[in-house]
């Protein structure tokens, strides 16, 4: 592959920046015909309904819910359970990667359409029209954000509305990490009250709870339909300044599905103004304290209240097992083969041209930081959600171990032998393929194992954009509280690892000579 030098660059620095960048992209070239293919193949049915839903467990309920009804009325449902949070949701939703999910609208309008000013449904529905999006009526009940503490804390210290935490500036809040950064979230809220606390922190909405529990944190964010607030005792703190707006349930969805699949579209809907507060509190409750899951809670109750009989599938232990290994292989598979197609060659240039490599291993480093979470949702508006952001995220970071240990094991070939190999003539081609290569291969395949490894452990992300895998079982069990399912994932995703470098230090003893390998040990 040839690298060629921008018009306006000068120098070696340049060319090192535009000859790795352009093999990187060349990497990422190689597997994106593959993620298309993947990606759109079950778009080619006409009445394929892609549902979503968020990261918790009213949310996965309520896209169970939509799913039994469209399958309710023969259309083919790809439902993308617990993605991240909201703006993954409504990029996704613009993009066409999901058709129709559960939303709020306190969320759409203080956070989505923030800066808007947004005063009634009809301007909301105007300009979610402008962007092919359509709303519902409300479902029925308003789960507005709410502040909350441990009844007996709250008692003990005389709080019973928001206002009252100003008395207090030692309480340690722990918000959900949406929360934090929402422009109806804390930072808005914090202003609204001029709440003087600085221990504020961000985690998962689940775990605040058991955070409170064991008194590491005192005051967290609460959904007014929480089955928590009533198992945990918890004191809902009352919104004396009326900063929190109505988050009635809706649906948004795209406006294709009313010709894309009408009879599907005409029975979810059928929810609006079907599910009352306590209704949705219960069935809360049902999976998230009572171990239900979501497709039998989502059956019950379209039995019970539209007459409707669905089959909830529920898959066995092995056949998930079975499913998230095939989804997580095959993001490492291709990933990491893509890298060590880019990273060899990359580690070679960086060996002989010792200021491009430079630029090529700074450019890799630069990348290595970049938080793996971020890296996932930057790559959510170039490939949407799914296997393919993943996939490209996981290449672009098995690129350090691979490019570096090349690098090295090429660099630390001894002076004479490099001199012999020249001294018999053999041309630059054919000393790097006959002599430095295999000298170097000990150090190539120790990269390559280092990347494989990091790999499988980072893959088990890809489950917050749709890409499933190992992680899938994590976050539900996260989210329900339940070790036996995080386990689930975690300890396959250990065991694959562990896997991974025993092949590896197989085929070492393959492709490494004896004698460097006892050199090596």
């Amino acid at each position: 592959m040839t690298c060629r030098l921008i018009s306006y660059c000068r120098g070696k620095a340049c060319y090192a920046l535009t000859c790795s960048l352009s093999m990187v992209l060349f990497g990422t070239g190689l597997i994106l015909p593959l993620l298309f293919i993947a990606n759109t193949t079950v778009a080619l049915s006409a009445t394929e309904v892609k549902v979503g839903s968020k990261a918790f467990t009213e949310s996965v309920i309520l896209g169970e819910i939509i799913t039994q009804l469209a399958q309710s009325e023969g259309a083919k449902v790809k439902y993308l359970r617990q993605l991240g949070g909201t703006r993954v949701l409504w990029d996704a939703l613009l993009t066409g990667e999901v058709d129709i999910y559960p939303e709020y609208t306190g969320t759409i309008t203080q956070e989505i359409f923030a800066v808007k000013n947004i005063r009634d449904e009809e301007t909301l529905k105007k300009i979610l029209a402008e962007k092919n999006i359509l709303m519902s009526r409300p479902l029925g009940f308003n789960n507005t954000y709410a502040i909350g503490m441990k009844e007996d804390v709250a008692e003990g210290l005389g709080i019973t509305k928001i206002s009252d935490l100003r008395k207090y500036p030692k309480l340690k809040f722990g918000f959900t990490n949406e929360f934090m950064n929402r422009g109806d979230g804390w930072p808005s809220l914090r202003r609204a009250y001029n709440l003087p606390q600085k221990n504020v922190r961000g985690l998962d909405h689940d775990l605040a709870y058991r955070g409170l529990e064991s008194r590491s944190i005192d005051v967290i964010d609460l959904y007014s339909t929480d089955a928590e607030i009533r198992y945990y005792k918890l004191r809902v703190l009352d919104d004396d300044l009326h900063h929190f707006p109505e988050y009635n349930a809706v649906l948004l969805y795209r406006s294709y599905l009313r010709e894309r699949a009408p009879d599907a579209l005409k029975t979810i809907l059928k929810l609006e103004g079907r599910i009352p507060e306590k209704t949705m509190i219960d069935m809360n409750a049902e999976v998230k304290l009572g171990g239900v899951p979501e497709s039998v809670v989502a059956s019950e109750f379209l039995k019970k209240n539209l007459s409707i009989t669905t089959e909830p599938k529920e898959e066995t232990f092995l056949t998930r097992l079975v499913h998230n290994t095939l989804q997580h292989l095959f993001l490492v598979a291709i990933s990491l083969a893509a890298a060590i197609l880019i990273s060899i060659p990359l580690g070679i240039l960086s060996h002989r041209k010792e200021k491009i490599g430079h630029g090529i291993l700074g450019i890799v480093g630069i990348i290595q930081t970049i938080p793996s979470l971020a890296l996932l949702v930057f790559m959510i508006p170039l490939l949407g959600i799914g296997s393919a952001p993943a996939i490209v995220a996981l290449f672009l970071y098995s690129l350090l171990p691979i490019v570096r240990n090349t690098y090295s094991g090429l660099q630390d070939i001894p002076v004479g032998i490099r001199e012999s190999a020249e001294a018999l003539g053999l041309p630059p081609g054919a000393r790097m393929r006959l002599v430095e290569l295999p000298m170097a291969s000990r150090s190539i395949l120790a990269g390559i194992k280092t990347s494989a490894v990091i790999n499988v452990g980072t893959a088990t992300l890809g489950a917050l954009i749709g890409a499933g895998g190992y992680g899938q079982p994590i976050l539900t069990g996260i989210r329900l509280d339940n070790i036996p399912l995080i386990l689930e994932g975690a300890i396959p995703a250990a065991v694959l690892a562990l896997l991974v470098q025993g092949l590896f230090d197989l085929l070492e003893h393959v492709v490494v000579a004896k004698g460097l390998r006892l050199k090596g040990d």
